[in-house]
């Protein structure tokens, strides 16, 4: 396919999900010889012929979900905040339905989508859904479905993981030397950072969640270059939901990874102080915004990505309120860049282990509090992205099941956000399990789940170590 085909594809792509989900939605409301389903409809038609005729496709368009994304014609849709609702709406519905994807091979007429949307409409009552529509397609010719694509279990699965765990680990290593080098005043190359985080990137993309789940281990001893990092992770996350370009994801982690470089300069005794700040001690480590930016000035390689680079250490403990700190004369709204970290910042730090605060927060308590602090300290809207991203139950959230077994929770369930995927790692009684996966949404011959969450717990009280089982 050629580039400018494809351009046009990822043009359409959004709107086209976009406008399904609506005409769905809209006609689960009203009937779907409406006024206001019908107009959906001619817009959702106008949409598909128009790529139709084009040479882009060709030989048809087929809307395929997999994992937590949609494909049109295998190319992965982006889509921006304002579509969030619409493009949650639709996976839900496809996973509903059993479905995989819909194809439209010729050009459709009004008469073919009121079809489709009573077909639709009326396998979602039914035991067996699919099937249903799949028979209610049967005598349009120009749409056809499929069923989920069923993913192989993966061979390499164990060197997968270590891929991840080494990449997670050499950019705390980086982290560390830059660090290093930064106080004892040599200059440091910004080349070497962007190999470092682009292969970060790269793992992000394809496997996101265990690379989301790295940020959940934390180190005490070595915690300052494993925040910089998980706050890189879990800014790229952030900006993966946002629909953000790799090449923007590349500038996002560089920008995420340098933003409390400025700590170099805060005095050791004063860093690692175990209590809390005197107000000439916290006058110093307020500082470290300024310094920040003068360390990045100085490195090699200065570019673009090194100037949002020290935006964002300048700007990452302003409040969305624009008040916080450092103190400007003349506050304008804060940089895009700069607010993601300051979520993910403020994130990581409160479910961290510190030399001034021994005890981390949970998870989900860490949300409740950011929850209170969104539309003053922290940007409302990124702030729903965020919980989208990490769920209610964020992974590293130790959970007492209904059965009484203690397990962990390592991946997100989007679906069933109350009923993220966990392990095992106590038995009823107490005793240490092997790490068994449960399937929270499994359910017995009655109906009822098997297992379900009582409530979080936390895992210092068990000595329950993260790393042993998320790694």
């Amino acid at each position: 396919m050629a580039d400018s085909d494809r351009t046009e594809l990822d043009r359409s792509a959004k709107d086209i999900v976009n406008q399904l989900a609506a005409i769905i939605r809209t006609s689960q409301i009203h009937d779907p010889s409406n006024v206001a389903v019908m107009q959906g409809i001619e817009k959702f038609i106008t949409l598909v012929n128009a790529l139709l005729d084009s040479p882009a496709a060709a030989e048809g368009i087929s809307l395929e979900m997999v994992g937590e994304y949609f494909y049109l014609n295998e190319s992965r849709v982006k889509f921006s905040m304002e579509y969030l609702v619409n493009f949650d709406f639709l996976m839900r519905e496809f996973r509903k339905h059993d479905l995989g994807s819909v194809s439209f091979l010729g050009t459709l007429s009004k008469e073919d989508i009121q079809r489709f949307l009573k077909a639709f409409l009326s396998a979602s009552f039914s035991s067996d859904p699919y099937v249903e529509l799949a028979e209610g397609l049967d005598d349009i010719p120009g749409i056809r479905i499929a069923p989920p694509r069923k993913i192989q279990t993966r061979d390499n699965e164990y060197d997968i993981r270590r891929t991840v765990k080494h990449t997670y680990f050499n950019a705390v290593s980086f982290t560390k030397g830059v660090m290093t080098k930064i106080q004892s005043g040599e200059k440091i190359n910004v080349r070497r950072a962007k190999r470092v985080v682009q292969s970060m990137v790269d793992l992000l993309l394809s496997e996101e969640e265990l690379v989301l789940g790295m940020s959940a281990i934390k180190d005490y001893d070595d915690y300052t270059y494993h925040h910089c990092v998980n706050v890189s992770i879990l800014s790229m996350a952030l900006g993966q939901k946002l629909g953000f370009s790799k090449q923007s994801l590349l500038e996002l982690g560089m920008v995420a990874l340098f933003h409390d470089i400025g700590k170099t300069d805060v005095p050791p005794e004063v860093l690692n102080k175990p209590g809390s700040f005197t107000e000439e001690e916290w006058k110093i480590v307020r500082k470290h915004p300024f310094w920040g930016v003068r360390a990045i000035l100085k490195m090699k390689g200065f570019d673009m990505v090194s100037v949002r680079s020290a935006i964002a250490a300048f700007e990452h403990h302003i409040r969305y309120d624009k008040g916080g700190y450092p103190e400007r004369r003349h506050p304008e709204e804060v940089d895009l860049y700069s607010r993601i970290v300051s979520l993910a910042d403020q994130y990581d730090g409160m479910t961290s282990a510190r030399v001034y605060s021994r005890t981390p927060m949970a998870p989900d308590k860490a949300l409740s509090v950011m929850m209170e602090r969104a539309g003053s300290s922290l940007d409302p809207l990124l702030f729903k992205f965020f919980i989208n991203m990490v769920g209610l139950y964020p992974v590293g959230t130790a959970v007492l099941l209904n059965t009484r077994q203690l397990a962990l929770v390592y991946g997100n369930n989007p679906t069933f956000p109350d009923r993220p995927k966990v392990m095992v790692v106590t038995d009823a009684e107490g005793n240490k399990a092997s790490g068994a996966l449960v399937d929270l949404t499994e359910k017995d011959q009655a109906g009822a789940y098997q297992r379900s969450i009582m409530k979080t717990m936390d895992p210092g009280k068990y000595k329950i170590n993260l790393a042993e089982y998320l790694l």
